[in-house]
């Protein structure tokens, strides 16, 4: 028998960086545009749950799919 546990759904996120820039490039924006991070290729990457920072994590590449490897549980969420 399922637990009630079983039936919530959780949103993951994964931020690879974030940038700012001003709204008229935003909206000068077209296919094929590249929006610097603040963030190296080897960083470690923030796990979100509902838009909550739950952990870090590495990003793992497995054939022509990308994963995250959690490395790090958040405080509040061990």
């Amino acid at each position: 028998m399922a637990s009630n546990v079983d039936n919530v759904k959780v949103e993951i996120s994964v931020v690879l960086g974030r940038s700012v820039i001003p709204m008229h490039q935003l909206l000068r924006m077209g296919r094929g545009a590249v929006i610097e991070l603040d963030s190296n290729q080897d960083d470690p990457v923030t796990i979100l749950a509902n838009d909550r920072p739950v952990a870090k994590g590495e990003i793992q590449i497995q054939g022509d799919k990308i994963a995250v490897s959690v490395v790090e549980l958040l405080r509040g969420y061990k």
